[in-house]
């Protein structure tokens, strides 16, 4: 087999190829001319960087015939030899294949001898990770205190797993994820070299499919160019890649913020079925909202979109959603990405994210509607007694110089005329002699469910029952305390709708009766007080540590066991 891939024919062989990785290249480089190079280094960072390839250039240089020199002439049978393999002065070892303490005393045992053919020997451990706990202690010593004529290069993509004792005796480098626009460029200078045509919006795909590896997006662009015919197009790329086009991209994002549910569900089902990968898809619109909010927040910064080509639709796309909007969706799919890791239907969770991302501003509409709507309760109160208090003295206006005494009828009778709801008082008293505790509990247990359907139901109906609490219960009506009086009426407007959601949460259908809170504590007292004149014998039966205890902790919380 003749072919080889493009990676393997354009793999950096000076130091000036190695893409996005200056900051490295150019400190070995001086290093190498002041000769003040280390006898040991630790190349880290993720895959496909330049790690093993920089290393074989640091071996090549060092031994260059015309060395020191910044880059080898790749000429000098040194570095011919070197780039071949063919020198066995320099020692490419996989420490993936090789973990044991007998791979590395076999190392140790060869060090001592000088090298044959160039100055240094070099050793490359490639993912050095990887070996075991003693073989790292067997290669301490030596890598410590070397001969002078070997070097070490441990490379590795997870330095955190490697000790400590061998981190601070090798110089360390940690290689970064080279951006987008330094792939496509060395991308694009391989295609001019190769005679290959592939479109600018391909490149860009194929730079954001690698993900920071140069290696990666070398493989990617060679399956492009085997899948397309004559030129590589962006649908041939995201063939290969699972990717998503911007178009449809632009049309869910749209669907979603539109709160158009189905459309949104229906475009995800679709292109799910049609085989793209669900976490591909999700990493895709990730990136194309993070181009949006960008766009949105800074529109000359074009050159740092990733994702995004700014055409009609993306900057309609643009003026139409909000900084805050694209934020929290983007934050939804985040954590349905790392949801997606731990479940074998990545689909649903997909599903789950456009259904709250599409509701988020009818749920934020609601919950400040809650929010507002109590607030405006309160003061439709106040300003209903006051406009019942002015009423009252127009028509019976104090006279001057005599001393008002209210009899405590005249009390009574004018708090309920400033009430704006009439409590059914003997209807209540009938519940309370049918009332029974396991149905309350009963109640009680299931409120919460109950005030969360009744919320996603309807808001302005939640909003006049969220401060009330089950007071009494019978197998067909049940008591509910409210707050404010005024939401005693407002609930009559949704009386149907609360009892029919309530009906659905215990299986059963209660009449629901409203009353204040202070009128709830007023009557249950009496109630509890006629009992007690009613039952004379059984009050003075009762236990007085029973009594005691109901004294001190209430009558509601004493349960009495034989």
């Amino acid at each position: 087999m003749s072919y080889q891939a493009l990676y393997r024919v354009w793999r950096p062989r000076t130091f000036q190829d190695v893409v996005g990785q200056s900051h490295i290249t150019r400190t070995l480089q001086n290093a190498i001319v002041q000769e003040k190079f280390s006898h040991a280094y630790l190349f880290s960072g993720p895959r496909g960087t330049g790690k093993t390839s920089a290393a074989k250039i640091f071996a090549k240089t060092i031994n260059c015939e015309h060395a020191p020199v910044k880059e080898p002439c790749n000429e000098c049978a040194a570095c011919r030899g070197i780039q071949d393999g063919s020198i066995s002065d320099v020692i490419e070892i996989d420490a993936a294949s090789n973990t044991s303490v007998d791979d590395i005393r076999e190392i140790r045992d060869k060090v001592k001898y000088a090298s044959s053919v160039v100055p240094y020997k070099v050793y490359i451990i490639d993912e050095v990770h990887m070996i075991s706990v003693n073989a790292f202690n067997a290669l301490l010593k030596t890598l410590e205190e070397p001969p002078k004529h070997v070097v070490f290069i441990l490379a590795t993509t997870e330095p955190h797993k490697i000790p400590l004792t061998i981190i601070s005796r090798c110089q360390r480098f940690d290689f970064k994820p080279i951006t987008n626009q330094a792939i496509v460029e060395r991308m694009q200078t391989i295609l001019d070299a190769e005679e290959v045509t592939v479109a600018k919006e391909a490149l860009d795909a194929v730079a954001l499919a690698a993900d920071g590896g140069m290696r990666d997006a070398l493989s990617i662009l060679d399956q492009s160019i085997s899948y397309s015919e004559d030129r590589v197009e962006l649908d041939d790329v995201l063939a290969v890649t699972g990717g998503v086009s911007q178009k449809i991209l632009t049309d869910i994002v749209s669907a979603m913020h539109q709160q158009d549910i189905q459309s949104a569900l229906n475009m995800v089902d679709e292109l799910i079925q049609n085989g793209k990968d669900p976490a591909r898809f999700v990493y895709d619109i990730i990136y194309f909202l993070r181009d949006l909010l960008l766009y949105k927040s800074a529109p000359n910064l074009e050159g740092i979109l990733e994702r995004a080509i700014i055409d009609e639709a993306f900057q309609t796309l643009a003026t139409a959603v909000s900084e805050a909007w694209i934020q929290q969706a983007i934050m939804q799919l985040n954590q349905c990405q790392q949801e997606m890791k731990w479940t074998n239907n990545p689909k649903v969770f997909i599903e789950i994210a456009v259904i709250t991302i599409t509701n988020r501003y009818q749920e934020k509409t609601e919950s400040s509607d809650v929010a507002s709507s109590d607030a405006v309760m309160q003061l439709t109160s106040k300003l209903a007694q006051l406009e019942k208090e002015i009423a009252t003295l127009k028509e019976a206006p104090p006279v001057q110089g005599t001393a008002a005494t209210p009899q405590p009828e005249r009390k009574r009778q004018q708090r309920q005329s400033k009430n704006s709801y009439k409590v059914p008082f003997e209807r209540i008293r009938n519940v309370l002699k049918e009332a029974e505790k396991p149905a309350l509990k009963e109640v009680q247990s299931q409120w919460a469910a109950f005030l969360n359907k009744l919320k996603a139901a309807s808001a302005p109906a939640h909003a006049t029952i969220q401060d009330s609490k089950p007071a009494a219960a019978s197998d067909t009506s049940l008591v509910v305390a409210f707050k404010y009086e005024i939401h005693c009426a407002l609930f009559l407007d949704n009386r149907e709708l609360v009892e029919s959601v309530l009906a659905s949460v215990l299986n059963k259908q209660l009449t629901i009766i409203p009353i204040p809170a202070n009128d709830w504590q007023e009557l249950r007292n009496d109630y509890v007080k006629s009992q007690e004149q009613a039952n004379p014998d059984q009050q003075a039966a009762e236990d007085p540590v029973v009594e005691e205890a109901k004294k001190l902790f209430g009558d509601d919380l004493i349960e009495i066991h034989d």
